[in-house]
């Protein structure tokens, strides 16, 4: 079986919290049958298409994720691809819509986007023939390819205050940090090569003493 979509895959508005309804995704309604899960609202068109070809050309279910879902395409972060990504690295993010950051393409984390934690194609497949994706026309990612993202859960808080950095560590970072033990390698051989060489100025002999050989036998 293949549940096109989050709300065949998790439920998505209708089983959203009161769900008052009870309603829920097929995996939990029907038991004993593969089930292959297309997340998102809507599932990426070329994704879906993927998948059809995948089961006729193979006969056979994709690979799956933990979620069920085809990790051909939902192997990747959304943030992981995404071109704004340098400037999330390097702190630099959007403070309100239409500011200069935004203008200037700078990262939408601070607007509530949840690619860091959202596993699709979107950055590399896009929509519409490969033309667009929603980060790309200013609108930060809302997790619609996730378990539960209609409900907003703590899954997805973001941090109301981002001193420059996110979730990794940064390029800079990584950079300082191998620099400084790289520095602090090239001190320590230094100091025990002047050492090493005290040493051995110490216990060399005098000049113009003998030096004693050792007695024939």
């Amino acid at each position: 079986m293949v549940a096109w979509g989050n709300c065949a895959s998790a439920g998505r508005v209708q089983a959203a919290s009161p769900n008052p309804t009870g309603a829920k995704p097929v995996h939990k309604v029907i038991s004993g049958k593969p089930i292959i899960n297309v997340q998102g609202c809507p599932p990426i068109a070329d994704v879906m298409a993927g998948v059809v070809v995948h089961l006729l050309t193979f006969d056979r279910i994709p690979q799956l994720d933990g979620l069920g879902r085809p990790k051909a395409f939902y192997s990747r972060r959304v943030h992981d691809t995404c071109y704004r990504r340098a400037n999330f690295d390097a702190g630099l993010f959007v403070e309100a819509f239409d500011d200069e950051g935004a203008k200037r393409g700078y990262c939408l984390y601070k607007m509530g986007c949840k690619g860091p934690v959202t596993y699709n194609s979107c950055g590399i497949i896009k929509w519409n023939d490969g033309i667009s994706y929603p980060i790309q026309s200013g609108h930060p990612c809302i997790g619609c390819a996730e378990e539960g993202f209609w409900d907003n859960g703590p899954f997805y808080k973001h941090l109301t205050q981002i001193a420059g950095f996110g979730f990794e560590t940064t390029a800079d970072k990584i950079g300082v940090a191998v620099g400084l033990t790289a520095a602090a390698g090239v001190a320590g051989h230094a100091i025990l090569t002047n050492i090493r060489k005290q040493r051995e100025i110490t216990n060399a002999p005098e000049e113009g003493s003998e030096v004693e050989t050792p007695k024939e036998k």
